[in-house]
């Protein structure tokens, strides 16, 4: 089958994505030719693409069937049920994916699972790692309601820690405790962090005052893992409780590099196993056809739901 639909942006269109004909991939000799059955959102992609040029495709988060494996022997085989991590383009019916980006799943795993686990839980466990040992130990983590802080939650609480986690509203409390959160501080800037710190990690996504107080809540030798800066970009803190902390160290955290030290695929395997034994929890509130892509990116962008949003894909709709 050598037809193709992808989600393309076109700027004159509502919601500004589409499904529009596409090309067939042509994989190289290290990538696999995948039948996309899920996918899922991420703020990162949905901010790039209401920006883009007219044709760019998003899209990092697949899942689905492997009908052609890597020519030169890597990777899953033909008829694997795979996840993948792609860097753009992976919101289509196929895909031709880096067998070094792409696990094969356990049976118990559904597509729609696979789907949430690449950015939002490779972030998560790589973030983690940047703390070392976690038995024991306090995190810190603020968003904690959107994919990855979900799965840091998850992944925190089963390496051992204690750990707090940070939301904006009180209605979000029950989300936060369910996925593990032994405190929860509710409100901007961390009220109440304090009390259950100082704090050997921080997975920090907001940026602004959370960060800026983030910062003076590390214990000695502690680290704040900066993701992004969805509260704000520009932040002021106070130097003079930071430095004497004494070897607190403030981590810029970029996925892309990350996975230039371990593979996608070896954290995908990994997440995946814990899935499919119990152990952690994708946590889909939003699913829905790919036709309806438009209304569930603009829904992700004003924050209408929590954890992760699935888009199934069909070549029929």
């Amino acid at each position: 089958m050598n037809t193709n639909r992808a989600v393309v942006v076109d700027p004159a269109a509502p919601g500004r994505l589409v499904i529009r004909e596409a090309s067939a991939p042509s994989p190289l000799p290290s990538e696999a030719r995948v039948r996309v059955a899920a996918v899922s959102l991420n703020r990162g992609e949905v901010r790039r693409a209401m920006a883009a040029d007219a044709g760019w495709r998003p899209g990092w988060d697949v899942a689905g069937v492997v009908e052609q494996a890597a020519a030169d022997g890597s990777g899953p085989k033909e008829g694997a049920r795979v996840v993948g991590f792609m860097r753009s383009g992976g919101w289509a019916e196929q895909v031709a994916v880096p067998t070094h980006a792409l696990a094969e799943l356990p049976a118990a795993v559904t597509f729609a699972q696979a789907a949430t686990l690449p950015v939002a839980g490779l972030t998560a466990l790589h973030a983690l790692a940047k703390g070392g040992l976690l038995l024991e130990r306090r995190v810190l983590i603020t968003g904690a309601t959107g994919g990855v802080g979900d799965y840091a939650i998850q992944l925190a609480r089963l390496s051992g820690a204690r750990v707090t986690a940070s939301v904006r509203r009180a209605d979000q409390e029950d989300f936060v405790r369910a996925a593990g959160a032994d405190n929860v501080v509710i409100g901007d800037d961390l009220p109440g962090a304090g009390d259950f710190g100082p704090y050997d990690l921080v997975i920090e996504s907001v940026g602004g005052g959370t960060l800026a107080a983030a910062l003076a809540l590390l214990a000695e030798g502690g680290a704040c893992v900066l993701l992004g800066t969805t509260g704000g970009a520009q932040v002021t803190f106070d130097a003079s409780r930071f430095y004497p902390i004494g070897r607190a160290v403030l981590y810029g955290f970029i996925l892309f590099d990350e996975l230039g030290v371990e593979p996608a695929a070896v954290g995908l395997g990994r997440l995946a196993r814990l899935v499919a034994a119990g152990k952690l929890n994708p946590r889909i509130t939003r699913e829905a056809s790919w036709t309806q892509i438009a209304d569930v990116a603009q829904e992700l962008t004003e924050r209408r739901y929590l954890g992760k949003a699935v888009l199934h894909v069909s070549s029929k709709g």
